[in-house]
């Protein structure tokens, strides 16, 4: 394996299932399954999930609130999707521990970096909610913060794409894949594989960024494998 330590960043977006918001089971499910097959093999997993599919603090319904008190109510929505993953990941057998920057001791740890680290040396998949428990950053930033703490080996960035395009492929079917950028060239030209701020953290801790298709069937595997797969920011 190419990978031992990885941490994965998965979008609120993609908890939703064909409902098209709000948290769809068998999605997570489906979600569990293929991180319990990495589990398998000895890889210490950590996870960020965003809350996009339950609140957003950019989102046009958050735009008449001050900016502060919708970030907040953002990171409870990770909360939320981080116990759902929780209940799939130890409906399959595997011990997890969601662990919270903003304290809320009767649902999850607070974050301690030595004792998450701990976690994961004892083959515990750590949950990180509650983004940076500070309004103005993105769950983006929390991965990138998270990942040069417990000095993880690389962001694996889940999505429904297989990679970075110049484009959206959906809306342009001339759209061009990338194999490989550079920290520079994604924040010149204004690619959306994280934000600003957590891509400018990335390149100051040389910490690679893998863009990929969680959604297809033993990805996440081929990635911690170090096949060539999606998009690599380095």
């Amino acid at each position: 394996m190419k990978y031992k330590r990885i941490l994965l960043k998965l979008s609120g977006e993609a908890m939703v299932g064909e409902q098209g918001f709000g948290i769809g089971m068998p999605v997570v499910k489906d979600l569990a399954k293929e991180i319990k097959e990495v589990h398998a093999l000895d890889v210490q997993i950590a996870i960020v999930i965003g809350g996009g599919n339950i609140f957003r603090g950019l989102s046009d319904s958050a735009k008449a609130m001050d900016r502060a008190t919708a970030d907040y109510m953002g990171m409870l929505a990770t909360v939320i999707n981080s116990l759902a993953l929780q209940d799939a990941l130890e409906r399959e057998g595997v011990f997890t521990r969601v662990m919270s920057a903003i304290e809320m001791r009767n649902i999850a740890e607070s974050y301690i970096r030595r004792r998450a680290v701990r976690h994961m040396e004892k083959g515990r998949i750590i949950i990180f909610a509650g983004g940076t428990g500070n309004p103005y950053f993105s769950t983006d930033t929390a991965a990138s913060l998270r990942a040069m703490e417990i000095h993880a080996d690389v962001i694996l960035k889940g999505t429904k794409v297989d990679g970075v395009y110049d484009s959206d492929p959906k809306k342009n079917s001339k759209a061009v894949k990338f194999e490989s950028l550079s920290y520079i060239d994604v924040l010149k030209k204004g690619l959306k594989v994280m934000d600003a701020t957590s891509i400018s953290m990335c390149m100051d801790n040389s910490m690679p960024i893998i863009v990929f298709n969680m959604f297809a069937k033993g990805n996440l595997k081929k990635a911690i494998m170090g096949e060539k797969i999606g998009t690599i920011v380095s």
